[in-house]
């Protein structure tokens, strides 16, 4: 009896009840509609500004979901840098972050071009420019071979694995991929957000490559939902949704590829992701509202370049607290000069200190 749905007699043949996944489905467009309608009645700044959030937030999820930390500060710099944004405090970043940023601008960006086989190879090597994961060396830019035994998603320490799910036979792939691309590509009657959970589940559980399978397929479904849109800016980020769900997220799979190809559960629970996705997106959008408003009220104020990229931080979310000596090192100034620009803008209301209960002394915008 077959253990998973790639083995089944008819696989890649998908049903599911559509009295469970209109409602829905519904409801997700409604509320997308509804968010293209209110991105378009602000400036081209604010709409710059919140995709380039949106994009950052995916880069840096879609990668903390397979356990990856990247620099904040490298991500947002490597997407404003090839939208051609004008930002201030851009950094150099690692070709590892260049690589993930490469991949997701080209689904979100191009996403009415044709998701050929070239295609995925480069995006593949773009995610591993060593040719390697970790100390380990992968077979990169090509379908994933049989060397190292069948293609398992594993849990457990050593001795003690558990098999999660086992990936279709390496000559499988070269067809299977054949018949997954042409119905990617092909103008079906289905809707483009159903679309985007079918794609997303069919390629994982293909797992055509040795790693980064999980990355590519969400890059996949965010190629598709911007179809969906229509838009290649992004004011919503699923993969962001993904990660505060990951362990659901990865229930939901197992359980689907180990089940039959009717997939209303998989497409119950990606269409409510989305739907909290799409909730999550007023708080980006808070915060570059508020960012706005303070340079406007501000137009005026003496502010120089360390203070201009330290408080743009602020907005953006910055991580943990932000102290003088943190300061000296982001603005690459000296603790004394820290000191002077921190003070200079407490004098000014726009600075205070936290409420004490740290060791050394931290610092916020004034509400």
């Amino acid at each position: 009896m077959p253990k998973y749905i790639h083995q089944l007699p008819k696989w890649a043949e998908f049903t599911w009840n559509n009295k469970t996944i209109v409602p829905i489905l519904s409801s997700v467009r409604h509320k997308q509609g509804r968010l293209q309608g209110y991105m378009e009645v602000l400036g081209f700044a604010l709409r710059n500004e919140t995709t380039l959030q949106t994009l950052t937030l995916d880069v840096l999820k879609s990668t903390e979901i397979e356990g990856e930390i990247l620099n904040p500060d490298q991500v947002r710099s490597s997407i404003a840098r090839r939208l051609g944004m004008d930002v201030a405090g851009l950094v150099a970043a690692d070709r590892n972050v260049e690589g993930v940023v490469e991949m997701m601008l080209d689904a979100t960006q191009n996403y009415n071009q044709s998701l050929s086989k070239d295609r995925l190879f480069g995006w593949h090597a773009a995610l591993f420019p060593t040719g390697r994961s970790g100390m380990h060396k992968i077979v990169v830019g090509d379908w994933r071979d049989n060397e190292k035994g069948p293609m398992q998603v594993v849990s457990g320490a050593m001795g003690k694995e558990k098999v999660h799910y086992e990936a279709p036979e390496a000559n499988r792939l070269e067809k299977e991929m054949k018949s997954f691309l042409k119905w990617f590509n092909s103008d079906i009657s289905i809707d483009t957000v159903l679309k985007a959970a079918i794609a997303h589940l069919w390629f994982v559980t293909i797992h055509p490559f040795d790693d980064g399978n999980g990355r590519i397929a969400r890059a996949i479904a965010d190629m598709q939902l911007a179809k969906a849109d229509n838009d290649s800016q992004r004011f919503y980020s699923m993969s962001a949704q993904i990660r505060l769900e990951r362990n659901t997220y990865y229930e939901i799979l197992e359980r689907t590829q180990k089940g039959t190809l009717d997939i209303t559960e998989w497409l119950e629970w990606f269409l409510h992701c989305l739907d909290r996705a799409l909730n999550a997106t007023d708080e980006i959008l808070k915060r570059v509202l508020n960012k706005t408003k303070f340079w406007d009220v501000h137009a005026n104020t003496p502010i120089n370049e360390r203070q201009r990229l330290l408080i743009n931080k602020l907005f953006d979310g910055f991580i943990g607290k932000l102290s003088s000596s943190k300061w000296a090192k982001i603005a690459k100034c000296s603790p004394d000069t820290a000191l002077r620009d921190i003070k200079d803008l407490i004098n000014k209301d726009i600075l205070q200190k936290e409420d004490a209960g740290s060791r050394s002394t931290s610092y916020i915008l004034k509400g």
